[in-house]
């Protein structure tokens, strides 16, 4: 198949998992297309072939805003015309959902043909920034004109279900984890006392990056470790600040937005999450691909991807003492951080493995083409149909969910 697949470039969750899912489906012999207004982070120095095809938006004095969704949908219509592409995957509904959906109007009456148009929910898209009434009837009315829709975890398809009148059947696809990339470190280095916890983050206030700081200062009251953070954003200040009142500012390095995430992890002890929210947790599942424990926040989704007591423990929002004591008996017992460390690897294994994900996302497409997509109330399903406007029949723009 031709396929596109459209997606923020930054290091966030949906841009990562749009450019390993890509890595998938090209390992499977499709031709992909990457749309975007830089090239995604996880593409660069990629050895794969692949076609990027930038999102150039015109500044006019005119326009307070950029005008990105127009200019995205009219650089969707013009490609998938040319390359003739079988189906646009938009990650992320706000506004990609959107700009696929004008991109399919385009194509069918220009050029009397069908694209099928797929929406991954991630997070944010639904349960923050498509939940604002400026956006929200467009969402809700995009991810109902969509021919499928996915949701990275069921605690995301309920939140949705919940918020928004939808009435597309969504179907849970978990994120897809490159394990070649994504491995154990090959040999055993050298017994180190301090141990090395590794925090990854966009350092918004969702992640609550203090509470890391504050654990940290829990911790080393029974024994020796260090504090590592991956990434950057507004709340680094933050954290830097709540380090320096605890006294531990030397016990914690802030590495920046690493290029080769999987290094890190590989020199890594444990994975802490203090995230208030999470759909999947995508650094979660990358660091327990590499063989490390994790202790998180039991919040959205992260469940779905670490058992409790199995690859690591889970504890309650906020509490930061339980989180300082799993840490501290895991990193105190070798015998116990192996067993959830290697749990770990396999449950990434058997559960979200990159050629398992693409494969389910490449039989997701075939279903379209075979007439099998489906509504929630078990009918036909298809998204805004092309027959529709191929045969002259009016299409109510407007039509809300009953």
């Amino acid at each position: 198949m031709k396929i596109g697949i459209v997606c923020y470039p930054s290091i966030g969750g949906s841009g990562i998992v749009a450019s390993e899912l890509g890595k998938g489906l090209m390992d499977r012999g499709h031709e992909i297309h990457f749309f975007s207004y830089d090239l995604p982070h996880r593409l660069i120095g990629d050895g794969r072939l692949f076609n990027f095809h930038h999102v150039d938006v015109p500044l006019y004095p005119v326009f307070r805003f950029p005008p990105y969704t127009l200019a995205l949908a009219t650089r969707l219509a013009e490609v998938a015309d040319r390359e003739q592409l079988d189906v646009i995957h938009v990650h992320y509904a706000i506004p990609h959902s959107t700009s696929a959906l004008l991109a399919k109007l385009m194509v069918c009456h220009y050029n009397r043909r069908d694209l099928k148009i797929v929406t991954t929910l991630h997070g944010t898209d639904i349960d923050l920034v498509g939940w604002e009434p400026s956006y929200r009837t467009i969402v809700e009315y995009s991810i109902n004109t969509s021919d499928a829709v996915t949701a990275v975890s069921e605690y995301l398809k309920r939140a949705t279900l919940e918020k928004f009148r939808i009435e597309r059947e969504i179907e849970v696809i978990y994120n897809p984890i490159d394990t070649h990339v994504f491995r154990p470190r090959e040999s055993a280095v050298e017994e180190d006392l301090s141990k090395t916890i590794l925090h990854i983050s966009n350092f918004r206030p969702v992640k609550r990056v203090q509470d890391a700081v504050k654990i940290l200062d829990l911790v080393r009251n029974c024994r020796p470790a260090r504090l590592v953070f991956l990434g950057d954003g507004p709340d680094r200040t933050l954290a830097e600040r709540t380090a320096q009142q605890l006294g531990v500012q030397d016990l914690v390095t802030f590495a920046g937005s690493a290029q080769k995430i999987e290094e890190w992890l590989r020199q890594g002890d444990l994975l802490l999450s203090t995230s208030s929210m999470e759909s999947f947790g995508m650094s979660i599942a990358e660091a327990m691909a590499t063989g490390l424990p994790v202790v998180a926040y039991r919040v959205g989704g992260i469940p779905e991807v670490v058992e409790d007591g199995v690859q690591g423990r889970l504890v309650n929002e906020g509490d930061l003492c339980a989180a300082a004591r799993a840490i501290g008996a895991i990193l105190s017992d070798p015998e116990l951080a192996g067993t959830y460390g290697r749990n770990a690897r396999a449950r990434i294994e058997s559960k979200f493995g990159h050629a398992m994900i693409a494969e389910q996302y490449e039989k997701l497409y075939q279903r379209l083409f075979d007439g099998k997509g489906k509504g929630r109330d078990g009918s036909r399903g298809e998204g805004l149909l092309c027959d529709e406007l191929l045969k002259g029949a009016p299409v109510d723009l407007t039509r809300r969910p009953n």
